[in-house]
């Protein structure tokens, strides 16, 4: 029998309503008690001054494994997740080859067993994210994913999506869409506006994203079923999952620390670090991003962590969209919602663990005895300049590089095994 013993912190669980000091005792990987004053004969973690809260869950995140491992892989990600107290990812199904088999499924599942994170599997909506055959849903739920989605893409064939939206609540699983109408973000680099005029750079439109959330939603509407969309960066995109949310429609949303943290003057440093997809907006979306946090229209905060070479990322037009942002993802929000009063503490860790273990249905985001000792222990504190040459995984494209925040993960335990420590 294995025991740990965490004092003295101050415990911040919304899901079962503590918030205060007092102590965590693990056994064998399981919350066996919490309280003041309890005694262990095993480990014993002394965490004053430190907040403890359930491990944060990641609902969107690329791997790179199978096949694109020269940019990470799930035991890289895993290590750059635990270093920023994420204890469950959802791993995007655009790997090489596409997680549209059940042998892939497992494949992933099967490494990610000796991780320092959960692994939970997004499949593909349809083979080779081409939208031109339907993969075997049950067969892939059978295999272990618990989430369909073509990110990366847009499900193209409205058809195949909405088959796929009927039938993943029969399954348990949930489709997670990356909206965009690709017709109109044709050839886009970044956000359409002054920014793209300025460099002289063909844009996105927002109404790329916004066409494409529409159509999620109505088809969630019609249907009566659920869906979640994924990196919501769109003023307009904000306000359709509200509408949504007030008719009652089933549907929940996510965004991502650089949309309610950086505007699209970043890309005047003709950086591709700052490029993504969606790109970053304007100050009026981003003001938007962080309403829909506060009156509860985005459910989670989720990385969108897409890690490229150093060497793919230098040519500033030419680069693959995308960035990683698993280790800085809790201090952006607490840098940025958290001392800035626009959110407490709690609501953040609502949004970075409660909310997305609810919506993917995973034994995730709560303290209560009984539940997997998967904790984050953090300085809420302490001030940190993010080094890139100091990140855990492969790559470094991250757009907070040498930026200072506040908050800092000292430990991460997964199942009651430390698998980070700050040092």
């Amino acid at each position: 029998m294995s025991e740990i013993l965490i004092k003295n912190a101050k415990v911040v669980s919304p899901a079962d309503n503590l918030c205060g000091v007092c102590d965590i005792k693990i056994i064998d990987g399981v919350i066996a008690e919490t309280g003041e004053n309890l005694t262990s004969n095993g480990e014993v973690i002394n965490a004053e001054g430190l907040c403890a809260v359930p491990g944060l869950v990641d609902m969107h995140v690329h791997l790179r494994d199978p096949g694109q491992t020269a940019k990470e892989d799930i035991i890289t990600g895993c290590r750059a997740a635990a270093a920023g107290g994420v204890t469950s990812l959802l791993a995007m199904p655009n790997t090489s080859p596409t997680t549209d088999s059940p042998e892939t499924v497992k494949y992933i599942i099967d490494k990610a067993s000796s991780a320092d994170s959960h692994v939970y599997v997004a499949a593909s909506v349809t083979k080779g994210l081409k939208s031109e055959e339907k993969t075997d849903i049950e067969a892939l739920r059978a295999a272990g994913a618990v989430a369909l989605s073509d990110d990366g893409r847009p499900v193209e064939n409205t058809e195949f999506l909405r088959e796929a939206m009927k039938k993943a609540p029969e399954l348990g699983m949930r489709v997670v869409a990356h909206c965009e109408d690709l017709f109109i973000a044709s050839g886009g680099k970044l956000n359409d506006g002054e920014i793209s005029e300025k460099l002289g750079i063909k844009g996105i439109p927002a109404a790329a994203e916004d066409c494409g959330t529409a159509r999620e939603i109505a088809l969630a509407a019609a249907e009566n079923v659920p869906i979640h969309i994924c990196h919501v960066s769109t003023k307009t995109s904000v306000a359709l999952v509200r509408d949504a949310k007030n008719r009652g429609v089933q549907v929940t949303a996510e965004t991502a620390p650089h949309y309610f943290s950086l505007t699209e003057n970043e890309l005047l440093k003709r950086d591709a670090d700052y490029r993504m997809n969606p790109p970053l907006r304007t100050a009026e979306d981003v003001k938007a991003i962080i309403e829909g946090l506060r009156d509860g229209t985005l459910d989670a905060i989720a990385t969108d962590h897409a890690p490229h070479t150093p060497e793919e990322k230098s040519d500033f037009e030419k680069a693959p969209n995308g960035s990683i942002g698993m280790e800085t993802s809790l201090a952006v929000g607490i840098t940025y919602l958290v001392k800035t009063g626009l959110l407490t503490f709690e609501e953040l860790i609502e949004k970075m663990s409660v909310n997305p273990a609810k919506i993917l249905g995973i034994n995730a985001g709560t303290l209560s005895v009984g539940a997997p000792a998967d904790i984050a222990l953090v300085d809420l504190d302490e001030q940190w300049t993010v080094d890139v040459d100091k990140l855990h995984g492969k790559s470094k494209n991250t757009p907070f590089k040498g930026m200072t925040l506040t908050g800092k993960v000292k430990r991460t335990i997964l199942g009651g095994k430390t698998v980070f420590i700050d040092k």
